[in-house]
């Protein structure tokens, strides 16, 4: 699955990943597919606890070799 939009927030450390997928998301339609990419360990928790408290479904999260992949769908 190819996402609408791809978020790289590697090296930027908490609240900065949540903020950019914020951001995005304000700009979504939806239904569309975000993917953000974050290496923070602290995003592990933040983003899917903001994905619940504003409606997005967090389809997935992976680990990679440079951090977590986070896949989203707008609400």
């Amino acid at each position: 699955m190819t996402p609408d939009h791809d978020i790289d927030a590697l090296g930027l450390l908490c609240p900065l990943p949540v903020l950019r997928l914020r951001k995005v998301l304000l700009g979504a339609t939806s239904g569309q597919i975000i993917r953000i990419l974050a290496d923070d360990p602290v995003a592990r928790i933040d983003i899917p606890h903001f994905c619940a408290e504003h409606g997005a479904e967090l389809m997935k999260s992976e680990d990679m070799d440079q951090g977590i992949a986070f896949t989203i769908r707008a609400p």
